[in-house]
């Protein structure tokens, strides 16, 4: 019998899932992530929605420059062959994060060291369980290891607690109005502003790249009910403090532990998660509820099992160097070896562009390193549309065994896409594309050798 995720992401009152990320103090409560759905356009073709990319899709057996104010992004070399594959957003002004490449400027930089200032906060009728290190430790160094693992080494993150106390605020939890979905104005502002008039007088908040605020967790109701964690990121409307706009700034609120057991173990990944928004990443899962990508990338899931990031995201925050992509953008056929994304070095990925916003990624996801609850090895394809904007599906990974259950039973795991990988001998077909993506073979090492078929 399939084992469903007991921990519930919030909805709106029409019954939406929430992101948990908000670029923009903006929006309205309930509807961060909101934009008008486009079509994508490809040359001769026009593609679906990504939320329905599989739809006519068939699987058959057979033959900016890193800097302390930017995001890590892909580097300019390369461009006459990659050009093709940087899909972007273009011109759109409704999608708030994009999968595009490389990520705009005011997130985060997501290579070299980053400096994370981790404040822990209670309040006045919720005063802090246990002491603010016990909190701090609930997720460091995992998340430093995280980082390191997932980055190939080039990710040096460097959590400080400078104030090793809970940090008082002058107000009460339920003064500031914190719900699910509630914009930066006016509750978020006024905690900010309250944050920064009791640490200053001894953090310079002008040292660190990003902020995580890990408020004690009987601060608000359980995860169980609903998630308050959130991230607000390339935020140019934040507070400034010691003439610096905090403007990528994670909140933690309570624990995500249903009592399975996993939380000692995997419970600090929801940091991870929301400073993936800091580096400028998007919610991979929907608003519209269940997953497009499963537990396969830590924007979709961040709890329950391990699991790493897509190889799209590795090459956009910088941590896969050009050569390790190839960009299938010709017609003709392609044929590649890729190495498992959790070993270092060799060729990672390939990117095959549908149109100038949208195209599948291929890669090779094995047992190892971050993906440890990896339950069938083998070669993960899936849809990246750059105009889809976070929370509603800019990814959607292919299914190789539509029909099952899924191969895990661990507990808070979207079961179903847990055994999507493709195997030597199965294809790939996107008919209306004229795309076809077949593995060849499996080498004792553990590459896989992927062929790329376009008419």
């Amino acid at each position: 019998m399939q084992r469903r995720s007991r921990i519930r992401r919030p909805r709106t009152a029409n019954g939406e899932h929430v992101p948990d990320h908000v670029p923009s103090s903006s929006r309205p409560a309930g509807r961060r992530g909101a934009h008008r759905l486009t079509r994508h356009r490809r040359v001769g073709v026009l593609a679906g929605l990504a939320a329905l990319a599989f739809a006519g899709l068939t699987t058959a057996s057979g033959t900016p420059v890193a800097s302390r104010a930017s995001a890590g992004s892909i580097s300019a070399r390369g461009d006459a062959v990659l050009g093709p594959c940087r899909i972007s957003s273009g011109r759109s002004t409704t999608v708030q994060l994009s999968e595009g490449v490389p990520t705009s400027s005011g997130y985060a930089h997501s290579t070299g060291e980053i400096h994370a200032l981790n404040l822990m906060i209670d309040f006045p009728d919720a005063p802090g369980e246990g002491t603010a290190m016990d909190r701090f430790h609930e997720f460091f160094p995992q998340t430093t290891q995280w980082f390191k693992t997932a980055s190939y080494g080039r990710l040096d993150y460097r959590p400080e607690a400078p104030i090793t106390h809970w940090l008082r605020m002058p107000k009460p939890f339920k003064a500031y109005g914190i719900n699910r979905g509630s914009p930066y104005e006016p509750g978020y502002h006024r905690l900010v502003n309250d944050i920064v008039a009791t640490a200053d007088p001894q953090v310079d908040f002008s040292k660190y790249d990003l902020i995580n605020i890990l408020v004690t967790p009987n601060a608000g109701p359980s995860a169980l009910d609903t998630v308050l964690s959130v991230t607000f990121s390339g935020n140019k409307d934040a507070p400034h403090a010691d003439g610096v706009p905090l403007s990528n700034t994670s909140f933690v609120y309570s624990r995500q532990d249903d009592g399975s057991g996993s939380y000692k173990h995997t419970g600090y990944r929801v940091l991870p998660h929301e400073n993936g928004h800091t580096f400028g990443l998007p919610d991979l899962y929907t608003t519209r509820g269940g997953g497009s990508v499963g537990h396969w990338d830590i924007m979709s899931e961040d709890w329950g099992a391990d699991n790493d990031l897509l190889g799209w995201h590795k090459w956009k925050l910088g941590w896969l160097d050009d050569d390790q992509v190839s960009c299938a953008s010709s017609t003709g056929t392609m044929e590649r070896e890729l190495k498992p994304l959790e070993t270092s070095g060799g060729r990672k990925l390939i990117f095959v562009p549908v149109s100038h916003n949208a195209g599948y990624a291929v890669e090779v996801r094995t047992h190892a390193g971050n993906d440890d609850a990896v339950c069938r090895p083998g070669v993960l394809i899936y849809h990246v549309d750059a105009s889809v904007d976070t929370g509603r599906g800019p990814i959607a990974v292919s299914d190789s065994t539509k029909h099952s259950e899924g191969c895990t039973r661990l507990p808070n795991v979207e079961t179903q896409l847990s055994d999507a990988t493709y195997k030597p001998g199965q294809t790939f077909t996107d008919k209306d594309a004229g795309i076809t993506i077949s593995v060849v073979s499996k080498d004792a090492g553990g590459a896989y050798t992927v062929r790329v078929t376009r008419s």
